[in-house]
């Protein structure tokens, strides 16, 4: 259902590819770095031309990774538009499909880079991923991925910024895609809807359909069924 290729050469080439080839979301990966090692929250860079799509999706994920992580969220709600002062925004405006630049953690800072480095908080950020691609593109399709600073043609030893402790923000971005690509291309679609049903013994009284993860709650001494 989904199937996952990475684009490499310099950021507008790899958007010219992608657009090429009709993927259907593009992400670019990387992390946040500051002189301040205490600078910690989870941030999504769209391009100021950026889809209503693009934004709900960069929203879903910064905020997914607050939770999973606790750590606060930056930009506005999760999401700079524009990229920090325009940086980031030529890495996505040439695109012609969603795209998103994810930026989770800050690997300056020593709680988060010893964190980054461990297979386990790498598969849960690739879940985040997964999950998010699963939400936005339900019904499968071609995804684009690339690493962010790795593989540039005009600077092709660039790999970001340095990680606390050791360590490089490109290679541990490409460990984190490569795993998202591994749940992808094994597993299904979320299901957009559900349906739900109003029972006397055998007959049904009602039913209708509502939201794959909407919460359900039947209140007895009421008698009142909340969907929320």
């Amino acid at each position: 259902m989904y199937q996952v290729k990475f684009y490499k050469g310099d950021y507008y080439a790899r958007q010219a590819a992608a657009n090429e080839d009709q993927c259907k979301l593009y992400i670019e990966q990387h992390f946040n770095s500051s002189a301040s090692q205490s600078a910690n929250y989870s941030v999504v860079v769209t391009g100021y031309n950026a889809s209503q799509t693009s934004k709900n999706w960069g929203r879903w994920y910064a905020r997914a990774v607050s939770q999973e992580f606790d750590i606060p969220v930056g930009g506005e709600s999760g999401l700079l538009v524009g990229g920090y002062n325009g940086r980031g925004d030529y890495n996505l405006r040439f695109t012609n499909m969603p795209a998103i630049l994810l930026e989770p953690f800050f690997v300056s800072n020593p709680q988060t880079a010893e964190l980054i480095k461990t297979e386990a908080a790498q598969y849960r950020l690739a879940s985040i991923l997964t999950e998010s691609i699963q939400r936005f593109l339900p019904n499968g399709g071609l995804v684009g991925f690339s690493v962010g600073h790795k593989y540039k043609n005009s600077s092709p030893n660039d790999r970001g910024a340095a990680v606390f402790g050791g360590g490089t923000e490109a290679d541990i971005a490409e460990a984190v895609l490569l795993k998202a690509q591994q749940q992808l291309e094994t597993v299904g679609a979320v299901p957009q809807e559900r349906e739900i049903k109003v029972m006397q013994g055998n007959e049904v009284l009602w039913k209708g359909n509502i939201d794959f993860d909407a919460d359900v709650r039947w209140d007895g001494q009421r008698g009142v069924l909340t969907v929320s």
